[in-house]
């Protein structure tokens, strides 16, 4: 009798329970999993803020999260973590103040789809080179400030500037093609003080102010600022010129600056 009992239980229960694992295995396959939220722990949080090195890199970050983005201008100075190169910008950007940081050199794809800019100030990174065609596309740019770098050379520059600011580099006379500011016509305002340049270059005759105080430079002719063959040229568009600081003694070089409206400002020997 017990085993009759037995026997029907087993035929009964056995596989009700098989039929219910099978359920609950299917089930499970069928559960979807449940996103995971990866926070940060907060040790590396605090780590970050303790030690630069732990923190993200900005070249990992969006641009409009390190710096401010407004309308057409774009606002990086004194980023952290440190900007070691040139962020990239929005497209609709004009104006770009990326001063006091830690960019290193300027590349040729670094403002390559940027065809609305007009103003670059880089004052006191750390630039030591700029290749070559890196501005000499943008046709729209107006004033470029490489103030407090560490350039030695220049490279090609816009023909629309109207300020050129390089003024505290290491620019040397064989790194400044004679010919790099001659041909740029509407250039009004050129400043390239304390550096170490040897010569002045070509000028040209847009130019109402140049700024060539504290270089080596010891010698001018009647053809830097004037046009030696005429006592009748004029620059009438210059109105201040720098060259205190120089080795240059003027008065050795009377005819120098006779076409100018206003002799050479600062204090000489």
């Amino acid at each position: 009798m017990m085993q009759l009992r037995t026997l029907f239980l087993t035929s009964i229960l056995l596989p009700w329970i098989l039929s219910t694992a099978a359920k609950d295995k299917y089930m499970e396959v069928r559960r979807p999993k449940r996103d995971t939220a990866n926070l940060p722990d907060y040790d590396t949080v605090q780590d970050s803020v303790t030690d630069p090195a732990a923190a993200p890199k900005a070249v990992d970050m969006p641009t409009c999260l390190l710096c401010v983005c407004l309308i057409g201008s774009v606002y990086c100075e004194e980023v952290f973590p440190e900007m070691s190169a040139v962020p990239a910008l929005p497209k609709e950007t004009a104006h770009l103040h990326a001063r006091f940081n830690k960019i290193t050199k300027i590349r040729n794809q670094d403002f390559a789809d940027i065809a609305t800019i007009k103003t670059i100030d880089l004052t006191g990174n750390l630039i030591t080179e700029i290749d070559d065609g890196a501005f000499s596309k943008l046709l729209l740019l107006e004033e470029l400030i490489l103030v407090e770098n560490k350039l030695t050379k220049l490279p090609m520059l816009p023909a629309k500037l109207t300020l050129f600011n390089a003024n505290f580099n290491q620019l040397k006379t064989k790194g400044v093609k004679a010919t790099a500011f001659k041909k740029l016509t509407g250039l009004a305002y050129l400043y390239l003080g304390n550096n170490e340049l040897t010569a002045v270059p070509q000028l040209p005759e847009s130019l109402q102010v140049v700024h060539l105080h504290n270089n080596n430079i010891s010698t001018v002719t009647d053809e830097t600022f004037c046009r030696g063959n005429s006592s009748y040229y004029i620059r009438t568009n210059m109105d201040e010129v720098r060259l205190d600081g120089n080795p240059v003694v003027l008065s050795e070089y009377p005819d120098s600056f006779i076409c100018l409206q206003a002799l050479p400002i600062g204090w000489y020997h």
